[in-house]
């Protein structure tokens, strides 16, 4: 398939007298494959990127197609935004299928990597400032040039998606309540990136080199950008709230500078809301690809735990008294029946075997895997180890509302039923929630900004 690729690289790029080489496959999501290569012509080295659709797959359902992505970064490019310089794009009668062909800009985007190693401190001190500024360049795009992109209403997306999962999540039903009953003025649409994050920007030792992945652009209100990059998950463990590298106020400061225009901190606060819980609803459809059998996978089953971590920080951006984490109760003693190694130590060995041997003798992919299965099994220890107390304490708390479950109480809240009883309602719910936690990730009930 590789030379065949070439050939078709060198077709589109109009340079049969050059070669193709170093052609290797980077990554790919559900539908799209992503390709470095260099071309080199007369001794010359260009290095260049490839995205495609997946031969025979179809368009996102979620996203734009690469005709209009590659348009945009064209447009965005004219208007001061850092991005990858676009080649060449074509409907798919060259490369097969539709793809784009861009200039490969040097820089790391692993979010981890980028908040914690000293190589990036220097770029750390930077990209708040930057960041804004870019968001303040996409937000000054004129939408009427934007060909191809649609606005969103993304709250009634969320509640719809939501509701084809047919799996009750109360903590998220108080957070569309709340986002119903509190929407921000209306706005002007505006071009808003979609999935404005560390991990598609990419940067180098002088901070932001581009902005990538604009898939999910879209017109909206210019604050969802703002509310995505503040969300918990894309901080990875860093203090600082606004993608891990700065303040919300600093953010805020540095793009009405740069915009010119003032956001309400209240606004940021409900787009932060409402990205929280659609990350939170991306975890339970991630699950499901996996659930369902259509990509049976040890990381998509393992996201869905994860969901948890949504429900906390929804709960904890809702307005009421501060969230308190409370510590894991000790399992009662079971029965033994089985020789030892009792369940929880057959366990703890097949884990050690997986972060051990299995991880360190890989690497790539498969290495990662086994970082995730090592994760997953790790949660199986936990809640073998608590045993069914949180499941009856749980139970007990649906009681207490007059509710025979989680689908009952959910039902309530959206009907607002339970409206005069909404502190404790988020109290009974972040009790269930912080249950989850403690067996899905535990770390995630220290404090946060």
């Amino acid at each position: 398939m590789s030379e065949a690729l070439a050939g078709s690289l060198r077709a589109l790029l109009g340079r049969d007298d050059g070669t193709v080489e170093a052609l290797h496959r980077l990554s790919g999501g559900a539908s799209r494959e992503t390709w470095s290569f260099d071309l080199v012509v007369d001794g010359t080295r260009r290095p260049l990127i490839l995205q495609r659709l997946r031969p025979g797959a179809g368009a996102s359902s979620t996203g734009v197609s690469i005709d209009v992505e590659a348009d945009l970064l064209r447009l965005a490019s004219s208007h001061g935004v850092p991005v990858a310089a676009v080649v060449a794009d074509d409907p798919g009668t060259v490369l097969g299928s539709a793809g784009m062909v861009v200039e490969r800009i040097e820089g790391e985007t692993i979010a981890r990597k980028l908040l914690r190693d000293d190589e990036w401190s220097t770029a750390r001190t930077r990209l708040g400032t930057q960041v804004a500024g870019a968001l303040a360049a996409i937000h000054a795009i004129p939408p009427e040039a934007a060909r191809g992109l649609a606005p969103i209403d993304q709250l009634g997306q969320l509640r719809g998606l939501l509701d084809g999962l047919g799996e009750p999540h109360p903590a998220f039903e108080l957070g569309i309540r709340w986002l119903g009953a509190h929407r921000p003025p209306g706005v002007a649409p505006r071009v808003v990136h979609g999935d404005f994050r560390l991990g598609n920007l990419l940067v180098d030792h002088a901070g932001l080199a581009a902005v990538l992945d604009w898939e999910l652009a879209h017109l909206g209100d210019p604050d969802e950008d703002l509310g995505w990059f503040c969300v918990r998950a894309w901080r990875f463990g860093s203090p600082l709230p606004a993608g891990g590298v700065t303040t919300r106020e600093e953010l805020l400061a540095a793009y009405e500078a740069a915009s010119g225009r003032r956001v309400d901190p209240e606004a940021l606060r409900w787009w932060e809301l409402l990205g929280t819980l659609k990350w939170g609803v991306i975890c339970i459809l991630q699950a499901w690809g996996h659930l369902s059998g259509a990509s049976r996978s040890v990381e998509l089953a393992t996201i869905g735990r994860r969901v948890c971590e949504n429900e906390w920080d929804v709960l904890g951006l809702l307005p009421g008294a501060p969230l308190v984490a409370h510590p894991a109760p000790s399992g009662a003693a079971s029965p033994v029946l089985h020789d030892r190694p009792h369940l929880s130590e057959l366990v703890e060995a097949v884990r050690e075997w997986v972060d051990g041997d299995v991880r360190e003798g890989t690497e790539g992919r498969l290495s990662f895997h086994a970082r995730v299965a090592a994760n997953a099994l790790r949660m199986v220890e936990r809640e073998l180890a608590l045993g069914p107390e949180p499941a009856f304490a749980h139970a007990e708390r649906l009681r207490a509302l007059g509710c025979a479950d989680d689908v009952e109480l959910a039902t309530k809240i959206r009907s607002g039923e339970l409206d005069d009883r909404a502190e404790e309602v988020r109290a009974a719910v972040a009790a269930s929630v912080n249950d989850k936690l403690l067996v899905a990730n535990p770390s995630w009930l220290e404090l946060d900004g």
